[in-house]
């Protein structure tokens, strides 16, 4: 044997190699579900789809005008992109005793796992929100929305407002960037597909980091969470499509749109929508306020909970 030959074998042995250290399964439910899941009564069929849900706190008694003035309000919490109804924790124990807060894995993500239509659309998200709230007997509610869920929150405000109450977007996405451009899918990179077979922590961390105004914030126990939600059975294909499909609208008249009483919520060290963002949605909004913190990054309601869930408490709780 040669000693090309030789070195060809010990190459691709180090390939193959490499290869089967860097694989990364799915998770089985079996696996997951003692760490992520409460009980099998937190699983709902919404439109098709089995939410993993949680709802917490007072029950409101509502009429088919919505929420009476002594009724605690009614909050719904919608996650971004990767993330899973355990986002908000750090929030849930603190608004649960006053309000009625319902959380739950967007079709795509966590243990809800993929929506069996594929249709992974901001219209098919109304679907999910209306039928969701039929189900659990509610004319209204606030709705809270982070990053991609803040997207959700404010189109389905436009698109159904008399079903708001208030609106909380936290650093929301929207607007267009370099390679999300309006009426157009985006090109999602070729080697983002090997998600698929390949989900390292470190590669986890190195993307989630920057999501942080101190990268540090990014611990052993919350990566790990953000990976196993990751590698829920169809969560990575799941991704990968609702990456591939989404289309923005143009959003300036949609805001304008929305009377709805509206905090919007950013932190100024936002790296993946920029905080410059805020002033977009404070001009287009016409009844809106802003708050910022200048230390945060894009998830300040898990940076800083006991900070950041001041201001939404003030805000849900006024009448």
């Amino acid at each position: 044997m040669s000693r090309w030959s030789i070195i060809i074998i010990i190459v691709l042995i180090v390939i193959v190699g490499i290869g089967i250290w860097l694989y990364t399964p799915d998770k089985s439910r079996d696996e997951l579900s003692p760490k992520y899941v409460r009980s099998a009564a937190d699983f709902i069929e919404v439109a098709g789809v089995k939410l993993h849900i949680r709802d917490d706190g007072p029950r409101n008694v509502q009429s088919a005008h919505g929420a009476q003035n002594d009724d605690p309000p009614v909050v719904i919490l919608l996650h971004g992109f990767g993330a899973s109804l355990h986002t908000w924790e750090p929030w849930a124990a603190s608004l649960a005793p006053t309000v009625r807060l319902i959380r739950f894995d967007l079709p795509g993500f966590g243990m809800t796992g993929a929506d069996p239509t594929g249709d992974y659309s901001d219209e098919r998200g109304f679907v999910i929100i209306n039928q969701l709230m039929d189900k659990l007997g509610l004319a209204r509610a606030s709705i809270v929305g982070h990053s991609i869920g803040g997207r959700l929150a404010w189109r389905f405000a436009a698109a159904h407002p008399t079903r708001v109450d208030r609106l909380v977007l936290i650093a929301p996405d929207g607007f267009a960037s370099p390679g999300f451009e309006y009426g157009k899918a985006a090109e999602v990179p070729a080697a983002m597909s090997l998600m698929r077979y390949s989900m390292p922590s470190f590669m986890v961390k190195m993307s989630l980091a920057p999501a942080y105004g101190d990268p540090k914030f990014m611990t052993g126990a919350l990566l790990t969470r953000y990976r196993d939600m990751m590698l829920a059975p169809g969560v990575r294909s799941a991704m990968l499509e609702r990456l591939s499909k989404a289309v923005l609208v143009p959003p300036e008249p949609l805001l304008k749109s929305i009377t709805a009483p509206t905090l919007v919520m950013w932190g100024e060290k936002d790296a993946m929508i920029p905080f410059a963002n805020s002033a977009d949605y404070m001009r287009l909004l016409s009844n809106a306020t802003l708050v910022s913190y200048p230390a945060l990054g894009h998830l300040p309601h898990e940076e800083a909970p006991a900070e950041s869930v001041v201001a939404v408490q003030n805000f849900l709780m006024a009448r």
